[in-house]
């Protein structure tokens, strides 16, 4: 209920957290930094400048920028609802804050939630060519039904207007019903929707963004309440065109993910159709979830690559930050290029790389001779905020990795590694300072293969997050970890044998924020 629980009260974060955090009643259009700088703030990750961020929206290329808007909500830690915020960048990795978009309580139907924006290129919708139209769900002032409503831009995304304080798509009769996806269907001329309605994905058809009309549904099954649906078709390396749907969802009462679940198949412009029922996970951590794709709008051939982004958080424990002591809470993942590859046996799945452009942050980079490690080694190079790359091979082991931002006693630290005994791989925080305080929430896994001897590791490590690439994207972990600033060691390990650890190298990166 990712919309709901941002906007309850939330008193009992207490007075001390309440020092700077006071409503703010300014002017939320001008342009603005964060707060002030941090051991708290992420160097090279999208933060808010201020108090509460949660879900993207699906980011828009549009005259030479990516237009990102997301919920924020300028009274937090009080209650109050959430609006939209819009933030533009060239590259995917600096960004400049443009202020509230959609403000909030401007039409009777008070807060924004989630929803998504279009460049109507044809004037569909009757606001001029290449109008922006968002649609988003807010709570019906008569009803308080979860509902559909329209809102337009001609000044190119800098603010919207509401369209109606009625909604253009009612309530069917059902409890969830939100966060439209809207996608433009080149083959048949129309919009096509596709909306969270429970545990089911439903259909929808437009002419023009007004006027909706039901086309068919996805049934999910155990994977909990499903949110932030997203549609949309990619070309495999192989050649072969698929379409994807996905949707944040919650597997882990039947010991799954609760991040982005995916399914490969085809849409034939009313229903989608799965290659198998059960989905895969586009991430395999704690801390991935209102997940959305976009475009790559510099590209002439689109649909070869996209990008993916998601809030890094999560709804068990989303008021668990220190950032709440420097005057914000919500940070995103690293923007990532996925890709379509066509795996063993006939499958097909998404790979994740870090954007290319974010190496443009590199300012020195270190590496590390081969190692043969039974036991442990510190490595002689130290960081806080860096890509830490490396291959591990072994041939008889039981767990081997790698000890991230690790106190120079040895006693904190966060582990990536492999389990070669019990085949999986793994990223636990539980011994350093982390969000979660109910021990639920320690370890992430994914399956791995162990005979196969060999991984490829590719880590990024902020002030505040652990995100982990393995075997060039095949499996990824995003963590939110909290570690004391001056915890930077790094130690190679291994335990049960000797486990190789080659081309270990170490780009430091440096902030967007200087």
């Amino acid at each position: 209920m990712a919309r709901k629980r941002s906007i309850t009260a939330l008193v009992f974060l207490g007075a001390f957290l309440l020092v700077g955090l006071l409503p703010d009643k300014g002017n939320h259009s001008s342009k603005t930094k964060p707060t002030q700088e941090t051991d708290d703030r992420a160097a090279f990750h999208f933060t808010t400048p201020d108090k509460w961020k949660n879900d993207p929206q699906k980011p828009i290329f549009f005259e030479g920028k990516y237009h990102y808007y997301y919920l924020y909500n300028h009274d937090y830690p009080d209650g109050n609802g959430t609006e939209w915020r819009h933030a533009v960048s060239e590259d995917l990795v600096h960004w400049t804050d443009e202020g509230t978009a959609i403000p909030k309580y401007t039409n009777p139907n008070g807060d924004i939630w989630s929803g998504s924006v279009v460049i109507d290129k044809d004037n569909t919708a009757g606001f001029g060519k290449n109008a922006l139209v968002a649609i988003v769900t807010q709570p019906s002032a008569k009803t308080k039904n979860q509902e559909q409503y329209l809102w337009y831009s001609t000044d190119k995304g800098k603010t919207f207007t509401s369209y109606s304080d009625q909604p253009i798509m009612k309530n069917p009769g059902t409890k969830d019903f939100r966060d439209p996806k809207v996608i433009w269907d080149e083959q048949d001329g129309k919009w096509v929707m596709a909306m969270a309605e429970g545990e089911k994905i439903g259909f929808y058809e437009s002419p023009n963004l007004k006027d909706w009309q039901y086309s068919g549904g996805f049934v999910t099954r155990e994977i909990g309440i499903v949110e932030c649906p997203d549609l949309y078709m990619m070309r495999a390396d192989d050649g072969t065109y698929k379409w994807i749907l996905g949707a944040s969802a919650n597997g882990k009462p039947q010991g799954k993910p609760n991040t982005y679940a995916y399914w490969t198949g085809n849409f034939d412009g009313k229903e989608f159709s799965a290659d198998q029922s059960e989905p895969q996970w586009l991430d395999y951590g704690f801390d991935w979830y209102g997940g959305v794709t976009f475009e790559d709008g510099k590209s002439t051939d689109p649909l070869t690559k996209r990008y993916a982004l998601a809030w890094m958080n999560n709804w068990d424990y989303p008021n668990e930050t220190p950032t709440l002591q420097s005057g914000f809470n919500g940070t995103d993942s690293i923007v990532r290029e996925i890709r379509l590859q066509h795996q063993d046996g006939g499958s097909y799945s998404l790979i994740s790389e870090p954007v290319e452009t974010l190496s443009q942050l590199t300012s020195s980079t270190d590496k590390i001779k081969d190692m043969k490690v039974n036991g442990s080694e510190t490595l002689p190079i130290k960081g806080a905020t860096y890509q830490l790359e490396m291959d591990m091979a072994w041939s008889d082991i039981k767990n081997a990795g790698v000890r991230l931002r690790e106190s120079s006693d040895q006693k904190r630290h966060i582990d990536v590694g492999i389990s070669a005994e019990d085949g999986y791989a793994y990223v636990n925080r539980s011994f350093t300072n982390q969000p979660d305080k109910s021990g639920a929430y320690t370890e992430s896994k994914a399956p791995f293969d162990g005979s196969k001897q060999h991984v490829h590791l590719k880590i990024l490590a902020d002030k505040t997050s652990i995100e982990v690439f393995i075997d060039d994207g095949k499996t990824v972990f995003t963590n939110e970890v909290f570690p004391k600033s001056e915890d930077q060691g790094i130690t190679l390990f291994s335990e049960g044998g000797s486990a190789e650890f080659q081309n270990i190298e170490m780009k430091h990166l440096g902030s967007i924020h200087s």
